[in-house]
């Protein structure tokens, strides 16, 4: 039976995969996980050099997870090294080798870091990468696509709002410790709206892009399907967590300007500003609707958290 190739299942996102599938093949990079997985293939690093000969045995399809996440840390040089260039060259080997479908883990930081006139990103909204990170995923997608056009190779591209779930990094994870430690928390006058999307519904968005004959060509924009505001996203969280908390009514003007002050305005901006997509074409193409509403997502968090 032919399998899933799947690079990243180490981290967040592809932990769930073990959960839901025994038809893939991982992409081990520490030796030390190689008992974790019945499949697996070791490759030390993933870059424009990497050497995949037999990493494709049995496989017809690649989740491509793997990549550096946003951080000061990178450089242009690093990201384009791997989130660009060890993509492509993963997508090269495996058109040669007969891969027929490849589905890329792109960002929504591709459209751009906030979306304005409450008129939420879409599949065909214009491009605007915000930071080198989202540069690198965008500059993945269009050599993706010239690949395809030249070898046939079925490309799917799927650009996830805020991933959310137990021990998610980033943001997510940084509100839940604040949750389950902190009775007051200042978002008490934010009225934004943001789309976010459970790693479940992630995980299997991107496992019926594998196999949907009419995915092969598509962008999708990953969402639950509701846009809330940060406010109600921490009082989800809290709920799930079965935790009492007060959000205090803090100007959003003042949040801003404490946080520009100690070098967090990104921070800021994405807890504070709009960030909303359209993620209908979801279902128009492949019938995808989200297996869990965000709140009983929320309800697996004080479960699987401990």
């Amino acid at each position: 039976m032919s399998k899933i190739l799947l690079t990243g299942g180490s981290g967040f996102i592809g932990g769930f995969f073990l959960s839901v599938s025994k038809n893939i093949k991982y992409i081990v990079r520490h030796k030390k996980n190689i008992n974790r997985y019945e499949s697996s293939f070791f490759i030390d690093t993933i870059n424009g050099e990497s050497n995949w000969i037999n990493a494709f045995n049995d496989v017809n399809c690649i989740i491509h997870l793997a990549g550096l996440a946003h951080s000061n840390s990178f450089s242009e040089s690093n990201y384009n090294s791997v989130n660009t260039q060890g993509t492509l060259k993963l997508a090269r080997d495996a058109t040669k080798a007969g891969v027929k479908r490849f589905v890329f883990v792109s960002s929504i930081g591709v459209n751009g870091s906030s979306t304005e006139n409450a008129k939420p990103f879409c599949y065909n909204s214009e491009v605007a990468p915000h930071n080198i990170y989202a540069k690198s995923k965008l500059d993945a997608e269009i050599g993706l696509k010239k690949i395809a056009e030249e070898t046939g190779l079925e490309v799917v591209i799927v650009r996830p709002t805020l991933v959310y779930g137990p021990k998610a990094p980033g943001n997510f994870g940084l509100l839940t410790k604040l949750v389950a430690k902190l009775p007051l928390l200042p978002f008490g006058l934010v009225n934004n709206r943001r789309s976010f999307i459970a790693v479940q519904n992630l995980v299997d968005l991107l496992l019926t892009c594998a196999k949907h004959p009419d995915a092969a060509g598509h962008t999708f924009l990953a969402s639950d399907g509701e846009s809330i505001s940060t406010k109600e996203f921490i009082n989800a969280i809290a709920k799930g967590l079965n935790k009492s908390i007060y959000q205090v009514p803090i100007p959003t003007s003042l949040m801003r300007f404490s946080a520009k002050l100690i070098g967090k305005q990104s921070m800021s901006e994405q807890l504070l500003d709009n960030l909303e997509v359209d993620s209908s074409n979801a279902f128009d193409v492949i019938g995808w609707e989200p297996l869990y509403t965000m709140e009983q997502a929320m309800k697996l968090l004080s479960k699987e958290m401990k």
